[in-house]
C-alpha cells in the first residue's frame, strides 16, 4: 500500500503488525487467505490470472499459492509503490519458487498499472477501502469490471468503524453487476468481503485514477498521525 503521510521506515514498521499473530491485521490477513484458498479451490481447470492492488509485501496471495495445488496455473501482477515492500513480495516470491509472480513498483490507482495483466480471475482489493474516500469506494467498484473476466472473484476489506460503510459497499458491488459470495462477521470489527463478477466484463481502455489513497489516519481525524496510532489497523 502506499504511504500516508509518514517516510518509508514507519511504513514499513506499520507492515510489520503481520508478525504479530494477535494483531488485527495478521487476524485479517488469514482470512483473506482462507478466501483466496477458496476461490483457487473453485476454479476451472487452466490458466489463472490474478492481479492484486496496493499488494505491500503479497503476504495474502503469495502465502496461499506457496502450497496450493493451483499454484502453477496461476499468473499475477502484484502492484504497490513502495520499493521497499516490492522487494520483500518480489524475495518472497522468489524464495517459494512462485515463477508465475510479477510485481512491480508502479501506483495501483491507476488502471494502467494493470495492462497486460488483465481480464483476471482473481482481484484483490485489500487495505483500499479504509484509506480512500466515499465516492472512491464507489468509483473503484465500477471500475473493477475493467479488472475482471467472466466469474472473476473479488476479495476486498474495509473495517467496522462507524458509519459501517460495508453494506453500502454491498450495494455498490449489485450495482456493478457483481454477486455477494461471503462476508466476515461484523463482531470481527473488519470486514473481508468475497464478490464475484457476473456481469459483461469492460475493456481496460484508457490510463485512468480509479481512486486517490489518503490513507486512514487523514480519513478518521484530523490531528497529525502520533507514532502509537501509525502501527493501528488500517484496514
Amino acid at each position: 500500500m502506499e504511504p500516508e503521510t509518514e517516510n518509508a521506515a514507519d511504513w514499513a514498521a506499520w507492515h510489520g503488525a503481520y508478525d504479530d499473530p494477535e494483531s488485527n491485521l495478521s487476524r485479517r490477513l488469514a482470512t483473506v487467505r482462507e478466501r483466496i484458498r477458496e476461490v483457487l479451490d473453485g476454479a476451472p481447470p487452466g490458466p489463472l490470472r490474478a492481479v492484486s492492488l496496493c499488494a505491500g509485501e503479497g503476504r495474502d496471495l503469495i502465502g496461499v499459492l506457496a502450497d496450493h495445488p493451483r499454484r502453477g496455473d496461476v499468473t499475477a501482477r502484484l502492484v504497490e509503490l513502495d520499493e521497499g515492500l516490492t522487494s520483500s513480495a518480489r524475495a518472497a516470491a522468489a524464495a517459494a519458487g512462485l515463477d508465475g509472480i510479477e510485481v512491480v513498483t508502479r501506483d495501483a490507482s491507476w488502471t494502467g498499472a494493470y495492462a497486460g495483466a488483465v481480464p483476471a480471475w482473481l482481484v484483490l482489493a485489500c487495505g483500499i477501502f479504509g484509506n480512500v474516500t466515499e465516492a472512491d469506494i464507489e468509483r473503484t467498484i465500477g471500475m473493477l469490471p475493467r479488472l475482471c473476466g467472466p466469474g472473476a472473484h473479488v476479495i476486498w476489506t474495509r473495517n467496522r468503524r462507524e458509519p459501517d460503510m460495508v453494506p453500502q459497499i454491498g450495494r455498490w458491488f449489485e450495482e456493478h453487476g457483481f454477486e455477494e459470495r461471503w462476508l466476515s462477521p461484523s463482531e470481527d470489527g473488519h470486514c473481508v468481503g468475497v464478490h464475484r463478477f457476473a456481469g459483461e466484463p469492460v475493456p481496460l481502455g484508457d490510463d485512468v485514477r480509479m481512486f486517490e489513497f489518503i490513507g486512514y489516519y487523514n480519513i478518521w481525524t484530523d490531528e497529525p498521525a502520533p507514532a502509537e496510532r501509525r502501527q493501528e489497523d488500517r484496514t
